[in-house]
């Protein structure tokens, strides 16, 4: 006998649901975010055409002629082809045409996006009508200058070359800012140099802080407005990817008290003393680089000994991040980085920060070869992998993780792990990437 639980998995690619059966002996405490029913598309329209803190799109951008809409990539959630449309409507009225209108996808240093990844985004029909740019942090940077932080601001020409910049983005968990939303949308759009300082200068806030005034997002709050980011609009999704809230507003004015209506919409209790944890990857499952930089983030609540479980699609394989590359480091990253960080941690007084140099520089010449396995926690992860068959292949060894795409499989390694005990404690995530535990 068992107990089936229905999960949504593989977003962008099918966005379909699976059932996964665990045994009935099993005590499962399933946690999911009780974000209400998804908005209408007329409730989406209403409040894109009432935004908060500043004039309607077609009244602020009359006169424009070379408008810009930011979206970020699908390593985020945000299903921006519910928004958009209202978007250009807003802007025809304002005596902009749709042909005027250009769409750049921010990535910032992830990889680059498929071929298909902006029509996903936006929709067919503003991709046939509007212009579409991706933007490559490697070398779409043009130089605008310092923050008061230090930060050097290298931002994509298109942005300069606007009269109008919008961004449509999400409210989504994050480790440097606490959350994203706001002016991090951003970073999207800048240089390599530049996301590398901002990563590397400022402490990271820690996921699902609520602490708005942190330094990462105060740098982040002027390049906003030294690329004329003034106008944001976030979506809220739900377990499925549908929208749930949304905020038309000013970039500088809404985020706070966005964050506060918002925050505790995805609060879930942490997995305590539980045998086993299970973190659905979903929204976040495109690649393995992503799932394990977000969809496992409750693992770091698991007890010692507990065996870790994270359910994703990887439709994309193996994926890429250029600042924290996993299992496909560019030759000469490291010393590239190096490269980087030093002058930023020499520029801190004390002790500590020459500590912190010479221990760099022992890193960079002490390597081991990018061959040579890395260091195994006791359990590993394991990956089940929901649609291998219509994915991009993954490495057939990968650091501290089993890969399957049988699940009955996985949970007999399980238990197998936890001493043949029919009897166990489990917690799962619907959507682990979303929730942050507190």
């Amino acid at each position: 006998m068992s107990q089936t639980i229905p999960l949504h998995t593989g977003a962008w690619y099918g966005d379909h649901e699976i059932a996964v059966e665990l045994p009935d002996s099993w005590q499962v405490a399933m946690s999911a975010p009780g974000t209400g029913r998804p908005l209408t598309d007329d409730e989406i329209r209403q409040r894109l055409r009432t935004p908060v803190g500043q004039p309607p799109i077609r009244e602020a951008f009359r006169g424009c002629s070379r408008p810009l809409i930011i979206l970020d990539d699908l390593n985020r959630p945000t299903p921006a082809s519910l928004v958009v449309p209202t978007l250009l409507e807003e802007l025809e009225e304002a005596g902009v045409s749709a042909g005027q209108v250009r769409i750049l996808m921010g990535p910032g240093t992830h990889g680059a996006p498929a071929a298909d990844a902006l029509p996903k985004k936006v929709g067919q029909a503003a991709a046939s009508a509007c212009r579409l740019i991706v933007h490559d942090s490697r070398t779409d940077g043009v130089r605008i200058g310092r923050t008061s932080f230090g930060t050097p601001v290298l931002v994509n020409r298109e942005v300069l070359e606007s009269d109008a910049v919008i961004g449509v983005g999400g409210l989504y968990p994050n480790h440097t800012a606490g959350f994203g939303g706001g002016a991090k949308l951003a970073i999207g759009v800048l240089g390599f140099r530049s996301i590398a300082n901002l990563h590397f200068r400022h402490k990271s806030a820690g996921w699902g802080s609520f602490d708005v005034g942190n330094a990462f997002r105060r740098d982040l709050d002027e390049i906003a407005r030294m690329i004329g980011l003034e106008t944001t609009i976030s979506l809220l999704v739900d377990s499925q990817r549908r929208v749930v809230d949304c905020i038309c507003a000013d970039t500088h004015t809404y985020y706070a008290d966005a964050l506060e209506s918002w925050k505790e919409t995805f609060r879930t209790p942490g997995p305590g003393s539980s045998d086993v944890v299970i973190a659905n990857a979903y929204p976040n499952d495109l690649s393995l680089t992503f799932v394990r930089m977000k969809g496992t983030a409750p693992f770091a609540n698991a007890r010692a000994g507990a065996s870790r479980v994270v359910i994703a699609a990887c439709p994309e394989g193996l994926g890429f991040h250029g600042l924290f590359p996993f299992m496909n480091v560019p030759r000469g990253h490291r010393a590239r980085i190096l490269a980087m960080r030093l002058p930023i941690i020499l520029q801190r007084p004390g002790e500590t920060s020459v500590k912190m140099g010479r221990r760099l520089l022992r890193q960079v010449r002490r390597r081991p070869p990018r061959s040579a396995p890395l260091p195994v926690t006791s359990p590993s992860i394991w990956l089940y992998r929901t649609a291998a068959d219509r994915s991009d292949p993954l490495p057939e060894w990968v650091p501290d993780m089993r890969i399957s795409s049988s699940w009955e499989e996985i949970v007999e390694g399980v238990m197998r792990e936890q001493g043949g005990r029919a009897s166990l404690k489990a917690s799962l995530y619907a959507c682990a990437p979303l929730q942050w535990i507190g």
